[in-house]
C-alpha cells in the first residue's frame, strides 16, 4: 500500500465508522496493543488477508489520534508476528495524517490453504487458531481445523471403513448389478475376484464396507449413521417460528432415509408435492400448462450436490441435510463448507477438488448424476428459464446453503379452468355459501392453505368483500368465510 492509499483509506474509515471483514482498527496512541494474535491468525486464514490500521481510536468516534512511535510500533508488531505459526510477514506503510500525527498500516497476507491454520504458538493450534467473521475474530471449530488437515493430507471420509458394517447387510442384488456394469464397461475388472473388485471400486477397505459403500448399498444406512439423512419441512411463513392460522409450526415435516439414490428420489417427490403449481394458458392455442413453483431440474441438482458433496467426517455425521420450504424461497442446507480452494465466486466456473470422489463415482452410476461440474450452471440456467431470481449460494461456517427464490412478486394463477380469468370474482361467487379454509384452497387448486389465506382470503377480508362466520374467533378451526351481500 502506498502512503497516499493509506490516507484515502483513513478518510473512508472516518466517514463509514466501521471495521470490516478485512480491516481491524487499533488506537496505538500510547503503546502497541498487547495482543494482536487473534487478528493476525484470522487475517492469515482467509484468502484476502487483511489490514491492521493503527492510529484511529474507535472508542472516540473513529478519531485519528496517531501512533505513539511509528518505528517502535513496527518493531513490536513484528515481534508478535514472529510468535505465530507459520510466522506472519506483515507489510508496513506509514503516512502523515496531519503535522506530527502519523498513522501506520500492517497488511497481513492470506496464507495458502496448504499452510493453514495460522495460530499463536503460545496458545497452540487448537486454541490459537481464529477465523474472521464480519468484524470479529472467532475461534476455529474442531471441524474447521480438521477440514484444513483433511485437504492437506488428501483424506477422503467417504473411503473410511465402517467397522460395524458387513457385506451381509448390503443389498446384494444392487451390488451385483453395479459390479456387472463395471465389468462390462471395464473388461479388466473381469479378471478380478469379487473381493478384489470391491476393493478397487472403494466399496470395501480391507474387506470392511466403506462409508460410500454403506450409503449406496446398505439395507439401512441410518442404522449405522442415524443422522446421515434429510429433514424436510414446509414453514407457513418466511422464517422458522412463523405459524399458520391454526398455530401449526410446519405444514409438512418429514425425515427422509435410505440409500443415497433412495433419498434423492424421495426428496424430489417431497419437493414436488409441496410446491404450488401455476397454470398457464397459451393465448394463441388455448393449451394449458402446469408449471411448478421451482424448476425441478434446479432442485434435483441442488439435492444431489448436497448428498454427494456434503462433509461426511465424524464432525458432521450428526447433522442431516435440511430442505426448508418458506413462502418466498426454498433453502437446501448441506453440512460442511466448500471443500479445498473452491470459493462461491468460482462455482460453476472452476473445476473443484472432490471431497468424496469414491461416493461421487458410485452415485453417478446409481442416480444418473452428471459428475461433470455442471450442477451449478444447470441450477442457474433453470432458474433463468423460469424467469425467477438468480439462485443464492452461501458458504457459511460449517454449512453450504443453496437458496432458490420463487419470485413472489410474480402473480400466481390458481390451478383452474381456462374460462377463469381472475381469482377474486370467482372466489366471491364460490363463497356465497360459507366455505372453510381447506375448501377454498381446494377450489383454487393451491396446496398450501397458509398461502391461500395470505394472498386470497386476507385481502378480501380487509376490503370487506368476505366476512367470517365466527368473527370473534378468527383462528377457530370451525371458521368459514362467505361473501358479504
Amino acid at each position: 500500500m502506498l502512503p497516499v492509499e493509506l490516507l484515502e483509506l483513513t478518510k473512508s474509515i472516518c466517514k463509514q465508522k466501521a471495521e470490516t471483514q478485512t480491516l481491524e482498527l487499533k488506537s496505538a496512541h500510547v503503546d502497541c496493543p498487547k495482543r494482536l494474535y487473534d487478528t493476525l491468525s484470522s487475517f492469515s486464514n482467509q484468502d484476502s488477508g487483511g489490514i491492521l490500521l493503527f492510529g484511529i481510536d474507535e472508542g472516540a468516534g473513529y478519531q485519528v489520534v496517531g501512533v505513539y512511535d511509528p518505528q517502535d510500533l513496527q518493531k513490536k508488531v513484528t515481534e508478535q508476528c514472529n510468535q505465530m505459526e507459520p510466522k506472519v510477514r506483515a507489510v508496513f506503510t506509514l503516512a502523515e495524517w496531519q503535522e506530527g500525527i502519523w498513522i501506520c498500516s500492517a497488511e497481513i497476507p492470506g496464507l495458502d490453504l496448504s499452510e493453514r491454520p495460522c495460530y499463536y504458538q503460545g496458545a497452540g493450534r487448537i486454541k490459537g487458531s481464529f477465523l474472521r467473521v464480519g468484524d470479529a475474530d472467532l475461534p476455529m471449530t474442531d471441524y474447521e481445523l480438521y477440514s484444513y488437515e483433511a485437504f492437506r493430507k488428501h483424506q477422503h471420509d467417504d473411503e473410511r471403513p465402517v467397522e460395524r458394517a458387513t457385506l451381509d447387510m448390503m443389498e446384494r442384488d444392487k451390488l451385483d448389478s453395479y459390479l456387472l456394469q463395471r465389468r462390462i464397461e471395464r473388461p479388466g475388472f473381469a479378471q478380478l475376484t469379487q473381493a478384489q473388485a470391491y476393493e478397487m471400486l472403494n466399496i470395501t477397505r480391507d474387506g470392511v464396507p466403506t462409508l460410500a459403500g454403506v450409503l449406496n448399498f446398505a439395507l439401512y444406512p441410518q442404522g449405522y449413521f442415524p443422522q446421515l439423512g434429510i429433514t424436510a419441512i414446509v414453514v407457513p411463513g418466511t422464517q422458522i417460528g412463523d405459524t399458520a392460522v391454526d398455530s401449526a409450526r410446519f405444514i409438512n415435516n418429514k425425515r427422509i432415509e435410505g440409500t443415497i439414490p433412495a433419498m434423492a428420489e424421495e426428496a424430489l417427490s417431497f419437493c414436488q408435492r409441496n410446491m404450488k403449481v401455476r397454470t398457464i394458458i397459451d393465448k394463441d392455442t388455448g393449451k394449458r400448462t402446469d408449471r411448478t413453483e421451482y424448476p425441478m431440474d434446479a432442485i434435483r441438482e441442488a439435492v444431489l450436490n448436497a448428498l454427494i458433496h456434503r462433509d461426511y467426517s465424524i464432525y458432521t455425521e450428526g447433522t442431516p441435510i435440511q430442505i426448508d420450504f418458506f413462502t418466498d424461497r426454498l433453502e437446501i442446507h448441506s453440512p460442511g463448507s466448500l471443500y479445498g480452494r473452491m470459493t462461491v465466486e468460482q462455482l460453476g466456473v472452476a473445476r473443484p477438488d472432490l471431497r468424496n470422489p469414491a461416493l461421487a463415482v458410485m452415485t453417478e452410476v446409481l442416480t444418473g448424476a452428471e459428475n461433470r461440474y455442471s450442477g451449478i450452471p444447470t441450477i442457474r440456467r433453470a432458474m433463468a428459464e423460469y424467469g425467477l431470481p438468480e439462485p443464492k449460494f452461501e458458504n457459511r461456517r460449517n454449512e453450504f446453503v443453496v437458496t432458490l427464490y420463487n419470485g413472489t412478486d410474480i402473480p400466481v394463477q390458481p390451478e383452474t379452468s381456462a374460462e377463469q380469468s381472475s381469482g377474486e370474482p370467482d372466489l366471491l361467487a364460490f363463497c356465497k355459501t360459507p366455505r372453510s379454509r381447506q375448501e377454498i384452497a381446494d377450489y383454487l387448486g393451491v396446496k398450501t392453505v397458509f398461502y391461500v389465506m395470505q394472498h386470497y382470503v386476507k385481502p378480501l377480508l380487509e376490503s370487506g368483500q368476505l366476512v367470517m362466520t365466527i368473527p370473534e374467533k378468527p383462528k377457530s378451526r370451525k371458521q368459514k368465510y362467505f361473501t358479504k351481500q
